[in-house]
C-alpha cells in the first residue's frame, strides 16, 4: 500500500468518521441539556400558578419532572459528552499526524517516515479501540458487582 492509498483508505477515512461521531454526539448532547435545563426552569414558574384543581398543570410539571429524569438516564447511559471529547480528541491527534507526515518534520523528517507513520496511526486507533473494550467490560460487570452486593 502506497502512502496516498493509506491517507486515503485509512487515516481520511478514519478523520472523517471521528468527526461525524463527534458532531452527533455533541449535538446530542447539547439539545438533551436544552431540555433538561427549560424543563428544569419552567417546573418552579408552572407551580407558582397551580392553586388547587389545576389538573392539567399538575399533570404537565409532573411530565416534566419525568422528562427531566429520562434525559438525565439518557446522558448518563450514552456519554455523549464524554463521547464527543473522546471522539474529537482522536479526531485532532490523527489530524495532527497526517499534518506532520505531509510536511515531513519530525519525527517523519527520515527514510522511515511512512513506516513510523502507519504504526503511530495505528497506535492511536488501537488505543482508542482498546479504551473502548474496557469500557465496554466494565459496564458489563457494574449489574454484575450490583447484584452480588444484594
Amino acid at each position: 500500500m502506497t502512502a496516498e492509498e493509506y491517507l486515503q483508505q485509512r487515516v481520511e477515512d478514519q478523520i472523517n468518521w471521528y468527526s461525524k461521531k463527534s458532531r452527533r454526539n455533541k449535538r446530542a448532547y447539547h439539545w438533551l441539556r436544552v431540555a433538561e435545563i427549560s424543563a428544569a426552569a419552567l417546573i418552579p414558574f408552572l407551580t407558582g400558578y397551580i392553586n388547587g384543581q389545576e389538573n392539567q398543570l399538575k399533570l404537565i410539571v409532573g411530565l416534566l419532572g419525568l422528562g427531566i429524569a429520562i434525559i438525565s438516564g439518557l446522558l448518563a447511559l450514552y456519554r455523549f459528552q464524554e463521547n464527543w471529547l473522546q471522539y474529537r480528541t482522536t479526531n485532532e491527534v490523527l489530524r495532527r499526524e497526517r499534518f506532520c507526515f505531509l510536511t515531513q518534520i519530525a519525527p517523519y523528517n527520515t527514510e522511515q517516515a511512512f513506516s513510523l507513520f502507519v504504526q503511530r496511526i495505528e497506535s492511536i486507533l488501537s488505543e482508542e479501540n482498546s479504551g473502548w473494550a474496557r469500557y465496554i467490560r466494565e459496564e458489563e460487570k457494574k449489574p454484575a458487582e450490583a447484584q452480588e452486593h444484594h
